[in-house]
């Protein structure tokens, strides 16, 4: 959906701006260029097979998606190194909006296990938030997550009748930046719809849990192109 190498539109003056793809690429990379306006520094929060962390030195390719894009994690990230052709999906994601958007931006990215329980979802956002508050330079969070994969027939996981009211009720947690909502996600059920940004959304709502009130919102997408779930939003505990 992002890359254009991937799915064969590229970024031109030429593209039709309501295309589904080209309105989601628009969007995250609003929301990324207003990150890189806010601090220089990133972490982001993705899903992975366990929990892994990686640098900005970190550079990885697209090679196995179809097309051989190189992305890098921070300004000249390795580039004396081959680039690694297993980097999880949600680095290589950040690293190529990072690119586009932010190339003075250095990233360190953290993957929680997807199979991880709410609870310790919610205490590894938590303790992100901790950390990141003990720093005195400004960081900005990058959730890459996406939601139920299931709402069509030509979803990549076909079709599951649970998915629209489940996706109806994910985009207005998502929307109202509900910590509630997002700590609810029952994991079987996103296991079964495959909302494999399920373990990510949960820390998302951990990183604001200590706030008195829920997060501002401003949410620059939402829609469900291709059968499956998207949403772009920024963040903003700041009262």
């Amino acid at each position: 959906m992002l890359v254009p190498h991937l799915c064969g539109h590229q970024l031109a003056s030429g593209d039709v701006p309501d295309e589904p793809v080209v309105t989601v690429r628009a969007a995250a990379l609003e929301a990324v260029a207003t990150l890189a306006a806010q601090a220089d520094q990133w972490v982001v929060v993705g899903t992975g097979a366990g929990t892994e962390t990686f640098d900005p030195g970190t550079r990885g390719t697209f090679r196995g998606f179809g097309a051989d894009v190189v992305v890098g994690l921070g300004p000249g990230a390795g580039a004396d190194a081959p680039a690694d052709p297993q980097l999880p999906l949600p680095v290589l994601i950040a690293g190529w909006l990072r690119e586009q958007a932010a190339p003075g931006v250095s990233v360190h990215a953290r993957l929680i296990a997807a199979d991880t329980a709410p609870e310790e979802c919610a205490r590894f956002g938590a303790d992100l938030r901790a950390e990141l508050d003990a720093d005195p330079a400004p960081h900005a969070v990058l959730v890459v997550a996406d939601g139920a994969a299931t709402l069509t027939v030509k979803s990549p996981g076909y079709l599951d009748e649970r998915a629209e009211p489940f996706q109806t009720d994910l985009d207005a947690a998502l929307r109202a930046g509900s910590r509630a909502g997002l700590a609810a996600l029952d994991p079987d059920l996103c296991a079964r719809l495959r909302v494999d940004g399920r373990a990510a959304y949960q820390v998302l709502g951990g990183l604001f849990a200590a706030d008195p009130a829920d997060p501002r919102v401003r949410t620059l997408y939402q829609g469900a192109p291709y059968g499956v779930g998207y949403d772009v939003s920024l963040w903003d505990g700041r009262r």
